[in-house]
């Protein structure tokens, strides 16, 4: 008992430590937070007048809308936690961190959490913004059921992240564009700016594997429940949430584990360049 204290003690801390960094430089440079919110909010507007231009019906300019703000989590896995071990072997903190007496996992988790509150203010600003600006709105009859599904999709999706990290690690050079690589075709799989259904049954089932296409999917349905553009039924979705949320943490922890086993018999994943 004496030992789990101690353990969940340094879990702890270790997230505070890495959360800390990125809460404050996100206060330091205030230009980010304009570039990081404003800017984005023009691509969700070219699609708003598209679909209006197409006189589509009234409920696409919501899911754009909400696809728009939810682009803010998946730049931010892609960025900020896929390309994180690789930036920091590439800036010689990597050994740092294989050698300190914490967990990898907390390590990532507090990246992961101090990102998402500058992630969290893009995402609300676009939503706030773009549902004043195009007179969008919602109709939630289960607010339970929504935010369920919301943090169910942020715990699969950083856990995903968390994968990726590793995976990029050890492809090396390679990382960069392995990110840039998964941006945009997500966008489009993952019907971030339409309904995923309309690329059909098995391209939508193969596109769940990324957390966010059900996550959107799913709080489209519950957002607009009058609406028949959802995929599958929202407790199938919420359960698939749920089995991706155990399965990717799992397998995060086992990459990160084997990464730094590797590390530790070859003493080759900190070398720069490699």
């Amino acid at each position: 008992m004496k030992n789990f204290r101690r353990d969940l003690n340094i879990f702890l801390r270790t997230v505070r430590g890495r959360s800390y960094p990125r809460l404050i430089g996100m206060q330091r440079e205030k230009s980010w937070i304009f570039f990081d919110t404003f800017l984005p909010l023009l691509a969700t507007t070219a699609y708003v007048f598209i679909y209006r231009a197409l006189n589509a019906p009234p409920e696409f300019t919501g899911f754009v809308v909400l696809g728009g703000a939810m682009t803010a989590y998946w730049l931010n896995v892609l960025w900020s936690m896929a390309t994180q071990l690789y930036w920091e072997k590439e800036t010689g903190n990597l050994s740092l961190y294989l050698i300190a007496p914490t967990s990898r996992m907390a390590i990532l988790l507090g990246m992961a959490l101090g990102g998402m509150a500058a992630t969290t203010l893009r995402a609300v600003t676009v939503l706030l913004l773009g549902s004043l600006l195009f007179d969008v709105t919602f109709s939630v009859e289960n607010w339970g059921a929504l935010l369920l599904v919301f943090v169910l999709t942020l715990v699969a999706l950083y856990g995903l992240g968390m994968i990726f990290a590793s995976l990029f690690l050890l492809w090396g050079r390679e990382a960069w564009h392995l990110a840039q690589l998964f941006q945009e075709p997500v966008f489009l799989i993952s019907g971030f700016y339409f309904p995923v259904r309309n690329l059909g049954f098995w391209v939508s089932i193969g596109a769940s594997i990324i957390p966010i296409t059900f996550g959107l999917d799913a709080m489209r349905q519950l957002l607009y429940p009058q609406a028949q553009w959802g995929f599958l039924d929202v407790n199938i979705e919420i359960a698939v949430l749920a089995l991706l949320s155990v399965l990717f943490l799992v397998l995060a922890h086992r990459m990160l584990l084997w990464m730094e086993t590797l590390a530790r018999r070859e003493g080759r994943l900190t070398v720069r360049g490699q």
